[in-house]
């Protein structure tokens, strides 16, 4: 296929293009904006075409769209922390952006799929969650990429744009920006900087390894019915307590630097998402939390180049103001 892959510079979106050139041979384009989670070097190496620009910029996207077959959207503000202290870019990227991305899609008549998460259903503290779960976002950051489906639905019944949504539980695996649980605990314990765990650190979450979700996310675009959306959940829970704990002992750091600090605001406690409909159309994850964590974990010690530059540049200021702590070279 011929794909353009809008943040395919970022964590997921990267994964999801290398995979897609392994596994399928894709033609892609890969359009980003390379905001501080978005990298030239995730796409080191690999075959693309490269465009450098927001998925809000109209001219841009319409250039890019030309001649595909289909788009993907990974394009977002991630980070729920930044959404309560910086809400406008979400606001910006997913409502507008989305929309943009949606008129060119409309006007090329291609397909259409957009990458959202667990998190637009809010926190559950028993079982799990559907596609028919109503959604209840509980930050910026969730509710407007609650938003942003909400808009994709509405170009497939209102237009009959062929749209498809994938919502994924909670990534983890190489090159994840060190914002995010896993990738700033692995650093700080190699480091021997504290681990500051929010609250009583019992938040439970449903871990996939990112290439699972690359992986589904390709399989909801070839095999996915129109108009539908898709939860593509791990095959693993675990605290984020535990979470640490493992780390501490993959990277023989010392238990002393856990440190609990002050729970974020609205703080969800569980999420979980049922992967039945997914699994029905032929995904399966393939990699179990354990050994993930074990992977991703070598990864981050193998390939300081990647994250060295993160840690001595603004990322030190943002968490110094986000933990109240400084953190080492």
């Amino acid at each position: 296929m011929k794909l353009l892959v809008c943040g395919g510079a970022g964590f997921i979106g990267s994964a999801f293009t290398r995979v897609r050139l392994e596994d399928h041979g894709d033609e892609i384009t890969v359009l980003d904006k390379l905001t501080y989670a978005g990298r030239r070097e995730n796409l080191a190496g690999l075959d693309i075409t490269f465009v450098h620009a927001g998925i809000e910029d109209a001219e841009a996207v319409a250039n890019a769209i030309a001649d595909v077959d289909a788009v993907v959207n990974f394009a977002a503000e991630t980070h729920v922390d930044r959404s309560i202290s910086e809400p406008d870019a979400f606001v910006t990227t997913h409502a507008v952006g989305t929309w943009v991305l949606l008129e060119a899609a409309r006007a090329a008549g291609v397909r259409y799929l957009q990458v959202s998460t667990d998190e637009v259903y809010g926190s559950i503290e028993e079982g799990s969650f559907t596609e028919s779960s109503p959604l209840a976002p509980s930050s910026p950051y969730s509710a407007t990429k609650a938003g942003a489906d909400l808009l994709v639905a509405s170009y497939f019944h209102t237009y009959g744009l062929q749209t498809v949504i994938c919502r994924g539980s909670n990534n983890y695996g190489p090159r994840q920006y060190p914002e995010k649980l896993i990738p700033l605990m692995v650093l700080n314990a190699l480091h021997g900087d504290p681990l500051p765990v929010y609250g009583d650190g019992m938040q439970v979450r449903n871990w996939l390894y990112v290439e699972d979700f690359a992986r589904g996310i390709g399989h909801v675009l070839e095999h996915g019915a129109p108009g539908e959306a898709y939860n593509v959940g791990g095959p693993d829970e675990c605290p984020n307590l535990e979470v640490v704990q493992r780390i501490i002992s993959l990277t023989g750091a010392d238990e002393s630097l856990l440190t609990y600090v002050k729970d974020r605001p609205g703080h969800d406690r569980r999420y979980s998402l049922g992967s039945e409909k997914v699994r029905d159309l032929g995904w399966e994850p393939r990699v179990h939390f354990a050994e993930g964590l074990e992977q991703t974990v070598a990864w981050y010690q193998d390939n300081r180049a990647w994250w060295e530059p993160i840690r001595s540049g603004d990322y030190r200021a943002y968490y110094e103001r986000q933990y109240g702590s400084t953190i080492g070279n």
